[in-house]
């Protein structure tokens, strides 16, 4: 399309601007996702989480208050994947929660929630590179005999995972595809060498002395369960990202629905084998304070003489999620700059057809943080834990903001446009995503209560600031008609790149005569 700088057009409170000749083409994605490419990038996001995290759960609540966080979160992650696959299919565009949020409540809203997933994605990807540098020196040492700063493995693993994601969406989805079946496998191996080598107990899942008055199942009472919910989420953290991929899929309004179904259910049987094994075999007064809980109930099994080799497991399962996380902030802030709400430079893709500079930034800005984090170490020798939960809680507090915001416009869409072609529609409906806002809201509260977290909540905060401020000076007035703005204002009835190309709206907005399938 032709337009003239000054065909500027100011729509529900943003100031929309012509694409211009060649925006969308700079910008463009290529479909190679089946439902199992969509399925391996679910799982490979999340498997990591099978591996280390959720254990420290069992800290604050012991096995039964952990289990019954699990039970919690599985409700949870039912009411939300389910409406996101509606929205999802109704929306095929990479915006997901943003765009999910945009057309619900706004550009505000769509900015809020979509930069909840930024922060998430972006402090889960640094979370995982630190511990993959961990687990990769281990083993070159114990095996080759050398050992690098932890800043060299963190730019090894960052350039490493920007050239598979920058390689083209194919070689990401069957990437995914393989070192998801690698983890699950992993799980699978160790849940039989627990049961058949006689090392799991069911007594070790009750070792932790209760607090006077309360029970071998809640040794710490019943309020800790609210602060073991951040850490089960460890479990399925990261599913959510699936509707990013719905312009690097084949058919999104059927697929996404249904990797959505079979990888929640495939991380909920790999949950709870961890849960109830790896406590079971090192018990879970050990468990609740382990580093690596997987690893040290293989050690318990079969000695340390084979660490080094175990290590190599664990450290598969952390780059499956390095690779499924990485995709997500790639996808996201790309979808978030195309419209305007991010600087556009950064989601321009290259040949291969992938937001190569998106990713790089997001590399950056990660990289950047484990710096400083590496610094705070130093400085302060009884931080590093300290330090590395905020980064964790980060990740945690920015998926419960995006979690909460995304269940509301589910809510409201379904009053805002009763119209709209839904071709897949959440079983539980509005009742399901209320079940999510609910529980979802309660691990909001256990933040809150929890001082541990405040950190966290800071640094969150801060972010904001910046991005709103930017966002109500500048990029408000500088947004485009990507197919999440289209969809958003239009009603529903358009934002489908898939069916009718980009900037189908044009010609409504700026009165342009628009190119096909531009």
């Amino acid at each position: 399309m032709s337009d003239s700088p000054g065909a500027a057009r100011k729509v529900a409170g943003a100031t929309y601007t012509p694409a211009g000749d060649g925006y969308f083409e700079k910008r463009t994605l290529k479909r190679s996702a089946g439902i199992w490419g969509l399925w391996g990038l679910a799982v490979a996001a999340v498997i990591s989480g099978d591996f280390s995290g959720w254990n420290f759960g069992i800290a604050f609540a012991g096995f039964g208050g952990m289990l019954i966080a699990f039970i919690i979160l599985v409700a949870m992650y039912y009411g939300m994947i389910f409406s996101i696959g509606e929205m999802a299919a109704a929306m095929p565009h990479t915006g997901g929660a943003y765009s999910f949020a945009r057309s619900a409540m706004g550009p505000w809203g769509g900015l809020v929630t979509g930069a909840a997933e930024t922060i998430e994605y972006v402090a889960t990807t640094a979370v995982i590179v630190f511990f993959s540098a961990s687990y990769a020196d281990a083993i070159t040492a114990e095996l080759l005999g050398f050992s690098m700063p932890a800043w060299v493995w963190w730019i090894i693993l960052y350039v490493a995972f920007i050239a598979l994601n920058a390689a083209g969406a194919s070689i990401s989805f069957r990437f995914a595809i393989v070192v998801s079946i690698i983890s699950i496998a992993i799980i699978l191996v160790f849940s039989a060498m627990a049961i058949f080598s006689g090392a799991f107990s069911w007594a070790a899942l009750w070792d932790i002395a209760p607090d006077p008055g309360q029970t071998e199942f809640l040794p710490h009472g019943v309020l800790p369960i609210l602060f073991a919910l951040p850490f089960a989420m460890w479990f399925f953290l990261g599913i959510e990202e699936l509707p990013l991929a719905a312009e690097e899929s084949h058919n999104p309004v059927r697929d996404i629905p249904k990797a959505g179904f079979w990888a929640r259910g495939t991380l909920i049987v790999t949950g709870l084998l961890v849960l109830f094994l790896n406590t079971g075999v090192i018990g879970a007064e050990a468990t609740g304070v382990a580093g690596e809980p997987l690893l040290d109930g293989f050690r318990a099994i079969v000695g340390d003489g084979a660490a080094a080799v175990l290590a190599l497991f664990a450290l598969v399962g952390l780059l499956a999620s390095l690779q499924g996380i990485m995709f997500a902030y790639g996808r996201n802030m790309y979808s978030l700059s195309r419209a305007g709400y991010y600087p556009r430079f950064l989601s321009l893709t290259g040949k291969r057809q992938t937001p190569w500079v998106a990713l790089t930034v997001g590399a950056a800005i990660g990289f950047v943080a484990l710096l400083v984090l590496d610094i705070v170490t130093q400085l302060n020798e009884d931080a590093g834990s300290v330090a590395g939960a905020i980064v964790l809680n980060i990740a945690v507090w920015g998926a419960v903001v995006a979690y909460l915001l995304q269940m509301v416009s589910f809510i409201i869409l379904r009053r805002k446009y009763p119209n709209a072609e839904r071709p897949y529609r959440s079983p539980w409906g509005i009742p399901g995503a209320v079940i999510a806002i609910v529980i979802s809201a309660l691990i909001f509260v256990g933040f809150l209560l929890n001082p541990t977290f405040l950190p966290a909540i800071i640094a969150i905060a801060v972010v904001y600031v910046v991005l709103l401020v930017g966002f109500g000076l500048f990029f408000r007035h500088r947004l485009i008609l990507s197919p999440e703005e289209e969809y958003a204002l239009s009603g529903g009835s358009h934002g489908d790149p898939q069916a009718e190309g980009y900037d189908a709206m044009a010609g409504e907005v700026f009165g342009a005569k628009r190119e096909p399938n531009a």
